[in-house]
């Protein structure tokens, strides 16, 4: 059973993450203080510093840790779980800033020092475990690598979610994913399934 002063120690290493998202969601690293972030989390210098070696740190922890608290997609398997997913992601980067603020960082972070892909790597892996299950059930076209459309795609949803930010502030992101999906199907999709998939992400279900 954790101690008291342990139970404290979490609470304020989640008070800290997330008022350093807010800040690094709202202002970038450069812009973003250590100042700003105890302010908002509610603690001391030292209670930063205990958890945090520098504002540094304190970045790649937010990178790593993006997704940490995403809900996780059940339903549909196969290629329409991978679909799903894209559609689930675009949706935390509107509502969760913690995950918004790890990817903010992971474009940014040339600008601090940082040459860190393994967030990206985090999501070619996971997309393409969905490809290789996609791939077992025949949905994928011959020609189709789930390792190299993995990369392309993790690219590509990068660059879209960029754009979208800096049009629309993300409002237009599942249109644009779902735009995303209208080209790369016909490339990747074994023909007989793509009209069997959703590209709404209406249905996509998940749990916390």
């Amino acid at each position: 059973m954790p101690r008291p002063q342990q139970e404290r120690a979490v609470r304020t290493r989640k008070a800290i993450i997330r008022a350093a998202a807010e800040e690094f969601d709202l202002h970038g690293y450069a812009g973003t203080s250590t100042t700003k972030i105890i302010k908002k989390a509610g603690c001391t210098m030292g209670a930063l510093y205990f958890h945090f070696a520098s504002k540094h740190d304190l970045a790649r922890a937010l990178m790593a840790e993006q997704g940490a608290d995403l809900p996780v997609v059940t339903g549909r398997g196969g290629l329409q779980g991978l679909v799903d997913l894209t559609f689930v992601l675009a949706r935390e980067l509107q509502s969760n800033v913690v995950f918004r603020a790890g990817v903010r960082l992971a474009v940014e972070q040339g600008a601090f020092g940082l040459r860190d892909d393994s967030a990206y790597q985090l999501w070619i892996t996971t997309f393409k475990e969905r490809l290789i299950a996609a791939q077992a059930l025949g949905e994928l076209s011959e020609n189709t690598d789930p390792a190299g459309f993995a990369r392309v795609l993790v690219g590509a949803y990068s660059g879209t979610q960029l754009l979208s930010e800096i049009r629309t502030g993300r409002e237009d992101l599942t249109e644009r994913i779902a735009e995303l999906w209208s080209y790369f199907l016909p490339a990747v999709a074994a023909p007989d399934v793509i009209g069997r998939l959703d590209i709404t992400g209406d249905e996509a279900e998940v749990t916390a």
